[in-house]
């Protein structure tokens, strides 16, 4: 196995599990909320995990097929879709619960924001470019001895 495609493997792993782990600050903060609990932490870290595989699968299906609401709407619609996502999310999740629209509607508020500011500085590393190793390159030889008067090089003004 390449040594290279282990470490990129383990960077993504980590940025996988530094996502998940931001999600469940959000969806933590999120339970400020009226209405949104969770039971223990194991339940509140899988309700995350939940959350961010319904958002990479479910979400983009969903944002296609109300694409012109979103548009109509500015974007608001994108809070409604988020909503929907959490109350599924409490479904699949036993120990997380959401009772009803409206405190899902205030929790995906919350965990949009949240997100926002934790995952801001993220995004300009994971769109950075990686330097390639760097390989010896040749370089001309450095001259010691100045040339003698009148023989240097010609400069015209």
């Amino acid at each position: 196995m390449n040594p290279e495609s282990t470490l990129h493997a383990g960077n993504r792993l980590s940025d996988m599990f530094t996502r998940w782990m931001l999600t469940a600050v959000a969806v933590w903060a999120s339970t400020m909320i009226h209405g949104v609990y969770y039971d223990d932490g194991i339940s509140l870290l899988v309700a995350a995990m939940i959350l961010g595989i319904l958002n990479t699968l479910v979400k983009p299906i969903l944002v296609m097929v109300a694409l012109p609401l979103v548009l109509m709407t500015l974007g608001f619609m994108m809070f409604v879709i988020n909503a929907i996502l959490l109350i599924l999310t409490s479904k699949l999740v036993p120990g997380f619960h959401v009772e009803g629209f409206w405190p899902a509607l205030g929790a995906s508020l919350i965990i949009s924001v949240v997100s926002l500011i934790l995952g801001g500085n993220r995004r300009g590393s994971r769109h950075r470019t990686r330097n390639p190793p760097t390989k010896p390159t040749y370089s001309e030889p450095v001259r010691t001895r100045t040339p003698p008067p009148g023989k240097g090089p010609i400069i015209d003004v």
